[in-house]
């Protein structure tokens, strides 16, 4: 059994920044991790890069060679790693044992987490290849400024949840930028009527109803809920993989090692 996470989220959510430090998080307490680039347009990295989307393909050609944009370009650069799921990530998950842990660094590209189903189509193909993996969103706190934004980034993030079908971990990333903590903490645990009340002065009456319904998603289902990360402090980056490990169910199938001890000889 191998693991994985899929690191996804927003342009600028910190997905890179959060790869490098779980992976230099992992080389302190003597854990292997593997992290995996599938940016097609990335260019530098703080982590050694243990598979690269751009071996198959980069942004950069394809954008000279077929005169797309830089959207267009990162879509085709997908569609074609989705074509070649069969021969080169194949070959390239080979190349690791049962019980390696791979970290998947994503492109920003909303839509392909959204509703387009290229990166459904990679988890089936990591799922049949005997992985346990989990969907880690990242959302950046300094994007909660009010209860609308947060209302967008949770609707945002239960998208990606419906469309990949994968365990889920949220999380609110940057947070040893934010000023005001406090403002943070009502998101963390949201109170429905109090996002309610909020959303009822913010947006205008007719949207009452629609309002209404969007604060008892958050309520009844408790779909969407937000881990914060610090990442100045060790324990909130063991506190968050330890959240990804259990729902990967990490180690639980690993052989218990047990040391036999010889009977001391009496004189």
């Amino acid at each position: 059994m191998g693991y994985a996470q899929l690191v996804i989220g927003p342009a600028g959510s910190g997905k890179s920044t959060y790869c490098s430090s779980l992976y230099q998080h992992c080389q302190t307490i003597g854990r292997t991790i593997h992290i995996v680039n599938l940016d097609p347009a990335a260019e530098n990295f703080d982590y050694p890069v243990a598979m690269d989307i751009r071996e198959l393909i980069s942004l950069e050609d394809v954008m000279e060679e077929l005169g797309l944009g830089p959207n267009g370009g990162l879509m085709y650069c997908m569609e074609h790693l989705e074509e070649n799921l069969d021969d080169w990530l194949t070959e390239e998950l080979d190349n690791y044992l049962d019980d390696d842990y791979l970290v998947f660094d994503c492109p920003g590209q909303i839509e392909l987490f959204s509703h387009v189903p290229v990166l459904r189509n990679f988890v089936e193909h990591l799922q049949r290849k005997n992985f346990n993996v989990c969907a880690v969103y990242l959302l950046d706190s300094q994007f909660i400024t009010d209860v609308t934004k947060f209302i967008s980034g949770c609707m945002a993030s239960l998208s990606a949840m419906v469309q990949l079908e994968l365990p889920h971990v949220n999380i609110l990333s940057k947070m040893d930028l934010v000023k005001n903590k406090r403002d943070i903490d009502d998101y963390l645990n949201p109170e429905p009527r109090v996002l309610l009340s909020e959303l009822n002065q913010t947006m205008a009456p007719k949207f009452a109803k629609l309002n209404n319904a969007l604060a008892e998603l958050v309520d009844e289902y408790s779909m969407v809920s937000f881990v914060p990360l610090d990442l100045r402090k060790e324990s909130s980056i063991q506190y968050i993989l330890s959240q990804i490990d259990n729902c990967i169910q990490y180690g639980e199938d690993a052989d218990v090692k047990v040391k036999d001890f010889d009977d001391p000889e009496d004189d």
